[in-house]
């Protein structure tokens, strides 16, 4: 079986369901984006939702995605960079229980920490404090480590680091491994639209984004998005949301029905989709079944707050 190695931001997600858009507002964040805060903003922040109900859980766009592999058997390994506080110290022992290799590099920095504020509808809105994450440099990535597996998933949020992107994607052709990613978010693809054309052009064989991300990178809808993102990449994936999704694999479009689910939360649900999808590639399973796969474990998903859910819905 092929080895995957992810590399992303560490991050701990505290999660909060909220009724109104009030406490989003307040802050000045955008509806169903993702904004990068600072240690002062997430202070304020944090004082301000000390008194509501909150859920903690390890999370990340890529350890997420890892942690979903891991779990349907798939033989993993993550880079991210953590402190040795109470959130690195949670985040480590989720990894490590999870049986993924872990290499973990340390900051004296703070663990990030990701505030998801949970709408009625399931919508998520981000605000997050990358801390030791954001201090992962390129010469941190041991070559050595990518050489021990076969495929590399890295996350869109790396974009901020642009340096350290580019030279983990380098590294990894350099050991002639496949490359995947997941767009994360459509404002960051706006932001930053010239290195993920770069990317997606030089390195990207997999390539993952929801029907707003493709259309921040394309400008275009649906299959028509799905058409110009294979031209970059053997693997293109859209999700649809609770339409499925739809996917062209080395020239072949297939569509994807989505698996039933009430839809409780959407945190991580990408995430779980891109492992079970993953899962099927490297298991040579069809599209169809790797589909069926993502869209199997994304319906569990969005049943749970947060992005990890039971041992039972990682059955192949």
């Amino acid at each position: 079986m092929k080895k995957i190695l992810g590399i992303g931001n560490a991050l701990v997600d505290v999660l909060l369901e909220i009724q109104n858009d009030e406490q989003i507002e307040k802050f000045g964040l955008l509806k169903g984006g993702m904004e990068m805060i600072d240690a002062e903003k997430k202070r304020k922040i944090h004082a301000a939702i000390s008194n509501m109900n909150q859920k903690i859980a390890s999370g990340g766009s890529t350890s997420n995605t890892i942690y979903g592999l891991a779990k349907l058997g798939a033989k993993t390994g993550y880079i991210g960079k953590i402190s040795n506080d109470q959130a690195g110290d949670f985040f480590k022992k989720d990894m490590v229980d999870a049986n993924i290799n872990t290499h973990f590099l340390y900051s004296d920095i703070d663990t990030g920490i990701a505030t998801t504020f949970i709408s009625s509808n399931g919508e998520r809105t981000f605000a997050t404090y990358l801390g030791a994450a954001a201090t992962m440099t390129p010469e941190e990535i041991d070559i050595e480590v990518i050489k021990q597996y076969d495929v590399v998933h890295v996350e869109g949020y790396l974009i901020f680091n642009k340096e350290l992107v580019l030279d983990i994607c380098r590294k990894a052709k350099e050991c002639g491994l496949l490359i995947s990613m997941d767009m994360a978010s459509y404002n960051l693809v706006e932001a930053m639209h010239d290195l993920v054309e770069e990317l997606l052009e030089q390195y990207v064989d997999i390539i993952f984004a929801n029907e707003e991300e493709a259309k921040a990178f394309t400008g275009k809808e649906e299959f028509e998005a799905l058409e110009e993102l294979s031209k970059y990449c053997d693997v293109a994936v859209v999700k649809l949301g609770p339409r499925g999704s739809i996917a062209k694999v080395n020239g072949q479009i297939t569509e994807i029905a989505p698996a039933p689910g009430e839809r409780l939360d959407t945190t991580g649900a990408g995430d779980i989709y891109a492992a079970g999808f993953l899962y099927g590639l490297i298991n040579n399973l069809s599209v169809e079944e790797s589909g069926a796969l993502a869209s199997k474990l994304g319906a569990a998903c969005i049943q749970t707050i947060g992005a990890r859910i039971h041992d039972e819905h990682f059955t192949i």
